[in-house]
């Protein structure tokens, strides 16, 4: 996989970097659910990482590549959230600082753990402003060095961890992958490492019905954008349009995008959460409701999916896993 900026061995660099800053998260699969889906269903679960997302394999492994002199200047990103949470914990960790452009309509719980982290927020409105805008003016003023979420060659490595650890701990051969895709990167790691490690294995990108742009994009052979004023209770991966590096890997190597509605998404928690103990928010369970609802055959087979995140509090998890919500989590 030459002609990518990520690849296998850069993965393997890239966890014996992060070593023990990131946690080895468990690959769950329980028998009776097995057999209540007539396949073996395999969870990996990043809402267990540290920070509660996968994103902090990515941050970190690109903070723990920068100069001594890019350090101290600090970092800028955009962010709805994990990838901030992780940005955040690694510039603590590295001895840097980190400012954050993030949505005024991201989840409170997640903009005052980003703060209680140590990072400076920028606020910016989603529906009339453009984050990149925003980050290349920060960019601009401060001297700070920007870490994408997703497009940067050693952010996509260490992203790409988890699917390495996947492939390591599942104990199977797998039959296909479902990953939720934002801006695309875990997607496209996860899609290299299948290829050169498992190729007979399937990778497909999992995204809210409303927020499909990889899926269509796909389907176009061209980056296509999200319309503006669409909402979804997956605040992780609502993204305006599949990312520059992350798209030409994601349409050389994924067998498909595949959707699930808020309603699908929310029994899906749910599933994960009577039949794993699992809280998980609403963005990283994409691919668990894509499965549950059928758009992936599971039976006979070995299906997995990365659930990306656990960043939701309390209350918002406990109704968005009850009965009948709107999409902000309102009961009707």
């Amino acid at each position: 996989m030459g002609e990518f900026p990520v690849s296998l061995d850069s993965m393997r660099v890239a966890a014996r970097a992060l070593g023990d800053a990131v946690t080895r998260t468990p690959v769950l699969e329980d028998p009776d659910v097995n057999a209540m889906l007539g396949g073996q269903l395999l969870l990996k679960c990043e809402n267990l990482q540290r920070t509660g997302a996968f994103k902090i394999r990515g941050a970190l492994h690109r903070m723990l590549g920068l100069s001594a002199a890019e350090t101290s200047r600090g970092v800028v990103t955009y962010s709805s959230g994990n990838h901030a949470l992780g940005l955040a914990r690694a510039a603590r960790l590295t001895g840097s600082t980190a400012v954050i452009v993030m949505p005024s309509d991201a989840p409170a719980a997640k903009q005052d753990a980003v703060r209680a982290m140590g990072a400076d927020i920028v606020p910016f409105e989603r529906d009339t402003e453009e984050s990149a805008d925003v980050v290349a003016d920060l960019v601009h003023r401060t001297g700070r060095l920007e870490v994408p979420p997703s497009a940067h060659p050693q952010v996509l490595a260490g992203a790409g961890t988890a699917a390495l650890e996947l492939l390591e701990d599942a104990g199977a051969p797998l039959d296909a992958v479902l990953v939720p895709c934002g801006g695309g990167g875990l997607t496209a790691a996860t899609a290299v490492a299948m290829a050169e490690a498992s190729p007979q294995t399937q990778v497909f990108a999992a995204e809210p019905a409303l927020f499909d742009d990889t899926r269509r994009s796909l389907e176009a052979g061209a980056r296509l954008a999200n319309p503006k004023g669409r909402r979804t209770i997956c605040d992780a991966i609502m993204t305006p349009i599949p990312g520059a590096m992350t798209f030409p890997i994601n349409r050389a190597l994924l067998a498909g995008g595949v959707t699930a509605t808020d309603a699908e998404v929310r029994a899906a928690m749910r599933f994960a959460f009577t039949h794993f103990k699992l809280v998980t928010e609403p963005g990283a369970v994409v691919g668990l409701a894509a499965i549950l609802a059928g758009r992936v055959p599971l039976s006979g087979r070995t299906v997995a999916t990365i659930l990306t995140g656990g960043n939701i509090d309390a209350a918002r998890f406990s109704t968005l896993i009850g009965p009948d919500t709107d999409m902000k989590g309102n009961t009707k």
